[in-house]
């Protein structure tokens, strides 16, 4: 069995694919596991780390502003379209998958059509509740569409009924048990705020949290532990020493959080962006969240994520162009000491969880290939 993955650009189409590799591996340890993706991007580095078959191709994105910059970009990317088809073809006769799978990005559109036009078959996983651009064009094209949000389906034409999978979560988290985790991280019973704007980090996030900290700091009603990223952890503690605040020992600003799986089964309510990985971490362990979509990303598809949960009783949401320091403290305020509001939040985000998305990925993959 030969397995073919294709994605790459942002974690967020990678780490899909890594997830879902790594199961197929599990369950066949002589399987052929394969991937496409760019040679610039993240996926360049991931994939090889984990000892499969990496191969490149050159592809990027055409830009909607015709500026005179961008209408130079885009001729060179469509020059990269045509060769990036051409060199796809040459990688699937040599490789000869069984299966080819998309999880997005340019990367995956010309490996996927060519491979349904070689009558390979093809299957697509998007992660958002709004499909991506790549996504929505390989959606009629493609064997099987599995989809992480019923929502995104709408966006889409389709030739048949998509599978409802969910996104990946891994292993460590969804075992992750909020008591031995928080005995782990050395805290009572008090409620923990965990909040975190990504591992480059945010800058407006981490303006408005700052303004949290010092809001709540001493007062010893609750923990709050804080990933400021990799641009935030200086100016913030610098700030911080310069207003002569000293943090209490509930307060734990860190600027990456590496036991995030802890962290988060500690957690009573969760401040973050909206991507797609996070927020299904986020239902898996039913916990109730402040969203702060970034605005920054395409199609604005944090917004559509964010308003799944918010649909569902799940989360509330601050858009980043209202996000001030006292709107976040009220909407903190408003649910951290009312426990019911947490309760139900928390249920309602179980409802929505998608814990076996592995098995369901899997499945459908095992389909394609017995029908290969």
């Amino acid at each position: 069995m030969h397995i073919l993955f294709a994605g790459g650009g942002t974690a967020g189409h990678i780490n899909p694919a890594l997830a879902i590799a790594g199961y197929i591996r599990e369950k066949h340890p002589d399987a052929h596991i394969s991937y496409v993706g760019t040679p610039d991007k993240l996926e360049a580095k991931l994939v090889p780390e984990k000892g499969y078959n990496f191969r490149t191709i050159q592809v990027t994105g055409l830009k909607r502003s015709l500026s005179p910059k961008n209408m130079v970009k885009n001729i060179k990317a469509v020059t990269l379209a045509a060769n990036a088809s051409v060199n796809a073809r040459k990688i699937l006769k040599e490789l000869q998958p069984d299966v080819v799978v998309g999880t997005g990005g340019y990367v995956s559109g010309p490996v996927l059509r060519e491979a349904a036009k070689l009558g390979i078959k093809t299957a697509i996983h998007e992660q958002n509740a709004f499909p991506g651009v790549t996504t929505k064009m390989l959606a009629s094209k493609v064997d099987a569409v599995m989809l992480a949000m019923p929502e995104a389906q709408k966006y889409m034409k389709l030739k048949r009924k998509p599978y409802i999978t969910g996104n990946p979560v891994r292993r460590e988290l969804l075992s992750a048990s909020r008591e031995a985790s928080r005995a782990s991280l050395n805290i009572d019973e008090r409620p923990l705020i965990l909040s975190f704007g990504g591992s480059l980090g945010a800058k407006y996030i981490n303006l408005a949290v700052a303004e949290l900290i010092k809001w709540h700091n001493g007062s010893g009603k609750f923990y709050h532990i804080h990933g400021t990223g990799k641009s935030g952890y200086e100016s913030m503690m610098n700030a911080f020493n310069e207003e002569g605040i000293t943090l209490s020992k509930e307060i734990d600003v860190r600027e990456y959080i590496k036991n995030m799986d802890e962290c988060m089964a500690a957690a009573d309510l969760v401040i973050s962006r909206a991507g797609a990985i996070t927020l299904s971490e986020i239902t898996s362990l039913g916990k109730p969240a402040i969203l702060i979509p970034s605005p920054y990303v395409a199609e604005n598809h944090q917004f559509h994520n964010a308003m799944t949960l918010k649909k569902a009783g799940a989360a509330e949401i601050i858009e980043e162009k209202d996000l001030t320091a006292e709107r976040l403290i009220n909407v903190v305020e408003g649910l951290i000491e009312n426990k019911e509001k947490l309760k139900k939040m928390s249920e309602n985000a179980r409802k929505i969880a998608i814990t076996d998305a592995n098995e369901r990925i899997y499945d459908v993959i095992m389909k394609l290939y017995t029908n290969a």
